[in-house]
C-alpha cells in the first residue's frame, strides 16, 4: 500500500506541478507527501523531481516514470470502477475541456443538477480554445468542433450541428448601414474568430448561388466571448455560432444581417479516449450533456 501511495503522490505532483497542491489534493500534510516522494526516489535509486523556490519539474527519469505510472493508476481506477459500477455511483474526478463560450453557456449551468444525481463525481473544466492533448493534459472528455481526430484511439460522438450567423449592434448598423450582398462585407468592420478554418475567407450560399469573399478584420481573436463583447460595444459585424449570440439577438442587443445568405454549418462533437470499457463517469456525463444541450437549445442544435 505504501508503494501505491508513493506513486499517487508522485503522479499528482507531476500533474499539478506542485508538491503542496498534490498533498492538498490527496488529503495529506506537505511533510507526509514529501516523505512519500523521497521514499519513492530512494527505492528507485533515481531523482524524479527537481525543484527550486519558483518551480518544480520532472527529470528525464521522472518523465519516463510518470508516463508509465500514470497509465498504471488509470488502469487500476478503471479496474475498481468496473467492479463497483453496478453497486456504486460514478465517483472521482472527471476532467473536461471546452471553449469558454461552451463552458459558460452549457457546462456551468448544467452542473448543479448533474451533481445532485452524481454527488461523488467532481468535475474539473479546462477552458481552452486550442485542442488539449488527452494524455498530456489528463483529459477525459473534450468538446470540439473538428470532425475527425488525428489519434485513431479517440472516439468522436456528435453533439449537434448549428448555424453560424452574421450580427452587429443596432448602433453599428445605424452608423455603417446593413450589408445586403457578400461583397458588401469587404467594406465593413469585421470581428473574426481566428481559430476557424480559413477565418478571413467567407463562403456564403443562397439557394444554388455561392459566393466567397475575402474579409479584413477590425478585430480578430481566439475567443468567441471577446468577439461577442466587441460586437455589443459596436465595433463591427461578428461571425459566430448561433448558440453564442442567441440571447443577445432575442434581447435586441445584436441584430442578424444577411439572413438570406447561409454560412457553412458548424458541427460540435464530444470526444473521449477509446477504451475497452468506457468508465461510468464518462458515460453518464456525456449522456447527460447531450440531453441537456438539446433540451436547453431547443432548435439551435440540429442532429
Amino acid at each position: 500500500m505504501d508503494r501505491l501511495t508513493q506513486i499517487e503522490v508522485f503522479v499528482k505532483t507531476a500533474e499539478l506541478g506542485s508538491l503542496s497542491r498534490a498533498a492538498e489534493a490527496l488529503g495529506m500534510s506537505n511533510a507526509a507527501a514529501s516523505r512519500h516522494l523521497s521514499a519513492l526516489e530512494e527505492r528507485l535509486s533515481a531523482r524524479l523531481v527537481e525543484r527550486n523556490t519558483r518551480r518544480l519539474w520532472l527529470t528525464e527519469a521522472g518523465q519516463e516514470f510518470y508516463q508509465r505510472s500514470g497509465t498504471l493508476l488509470t488502469e487500476l481506477a478503471e479496474a475498481e470502477e468496473a467492479v463497483n459500477e453496478h453497486t456504486l455511483a460514478p465517483q472521482g474526478l472527471l476532467r473536461v475541456t471546452s471553449s469558454l463560450s461552451f463552458a459558460t453557456i452549457y457546462l456551468a449551468p448544467m452542473l448543479p443538477e448533474f451533481r445532485k444525481l452524481y454527488p461523488k463525481l467532481s468535475v474539473h473544466i479546462a477552458v481552452a480554445n486550442r485542442y488539449l492533448d488527452f494524455i498530456e493534459a489528463g483529459i477525459d472528455v473534450a468538446i470540439r468542433t473538428r470532425l475527425h481526430e488525428p489519434d485513431t484511439n479517440i472516439i468522436v460522438r456528435r453533439l449537434g450541428r448549428m448555424h453560424r450567423v452574421l450580427a452587429a449592434s443596432p448602433a453599428y448598423l445605424e452608423e455603417h448601414g446593413r450589408p445586403r450582398e457578400p461583397a458588401d462585407l469587404t467594406r465593413h468592420d469585421m470581428l473574426v474568430y481566428n481559430l476557424a478554418q480559413d477565418p478571413f475567407s467567407l463562403r456564403l450560399t443562397k439557394g444554388d448561388v455561392e459566393r466567397t469573399v475575402r474579409i479584413s478584420a477590425a478585430l480578430d481573436c481566439n475567443d468567441g466571448q471577446v468577439i461577442r463583447q466587441a460586437a455589443l460595444c459596436g465595433l463591427g459585424i461578428l461571425i459566430q455560432p448561433i448558440y453564442i449570440v442567441q440571447g443577445d439577438i432575442e434581447a435586441g442587443r445584436l441584430v442578424p444581417v444577411m439572413q438570406d445568405w447561409q454560412l457553412p454549418m458548424l458541427t460540435m462533437n464530444i470526444a473521449y479516449q477509446n477504451r475497452e470499457r468506457l468508465p461510468a463517469k464518462i458515460r453518464v456525463f456525456t449522456d447527460y450533456l447531450v440531453n441537456y444541450v438539446r433540451q436547453a437549445s431547443n432548435s439551435l442544435f440540429l442532429r
